[in-house]
């Protein structure tokens, strides 16, 4: 393959749900004011979390949906996480499943590959994949235990949700705040000499 560079990626057909409105994909069910949030390998953690929680804050929205493949799926993970800290209460339910993507490769321009003819176009290769995917629904009200993936809301609070105490910034060496700096002294040898005789 070092020879060749990939020109594009594309959905097979029939190649999951991915696509598609909060009541499509792996949960049909869900209530129309649901919101989908499709994490990506270059998107910022902040910048969804940031939405997802002002959408979760309207009275309106009962669900949320992070939905994510491939690489983003460790990011789809730690969003559901971070959000589940957040909002205290949410119940949770799982779903993986694959999508196949098509990848289209074609040959370096220096010189012709093995078995080609000067004038014919760049040999082309076409890969399929199944690329692994997450759905994660999150939702205010209660869920079906029973349903395969569920989990429950956790009945302790995350250790994000409690206050922290401000911290200072400090250089390395310096003592913080609260810390001792004084030295223990001691006298002198003579010191205690002349004490004594005073």
């Amino acid at each position: 393959m070092e020879n060749f560079r990939k020109v594009r990626s594309e959905e097979a057909p029939g190649g999951g749900a991915e696509e598609g409105g909060p009541g499509c994909g792996p949960f049909a069910d869900l209530a129309p004011g649901a919101v989908h949030m499709r994490v990506k390998e270059g998107s910022k953690i902040r910048n969804l979390l940031a939405f997802a929680t002002a959408s979760m804050a309207q009275p309106a929205t009962r669900a949320i949906v992070f939905s994510g493949c491939g690489r983003a799926t460790t990011k789809t993970v730690t969003c559901v996480e971070i959000l589940k800290r957040r909002l205290a209460g949410l119940h949770q339910v799982t779903r993986l499943r694959y999508r196949s993507v098509r990848e289209v490769w074609q040959s370096l321009p220096p010189g012709p590959t093995p078995g080609q003819a000067p004038g014919e176009p760049a040999a082309s290769l076409s890969v399929l994949k199944n690329v692994p995917g997450l759905a994660i629904l999150l939702s205010k009200d209660a869920l079906d235990p029973q349903q395969l993936g569920y989990q429950p809301p956790n009945p302790h609070p995350g250790p994000s949700s409690l206050p922290t105490a401000p911290t200072s910034k400090r250089s390395l060496g310096e003592p913080a705040a609260g810390e001792g700096t004084a030295k223990r002294v001691q006298p002198e040898p003579g010191a205690a000499d002349e004490h004594r005789t005073a």
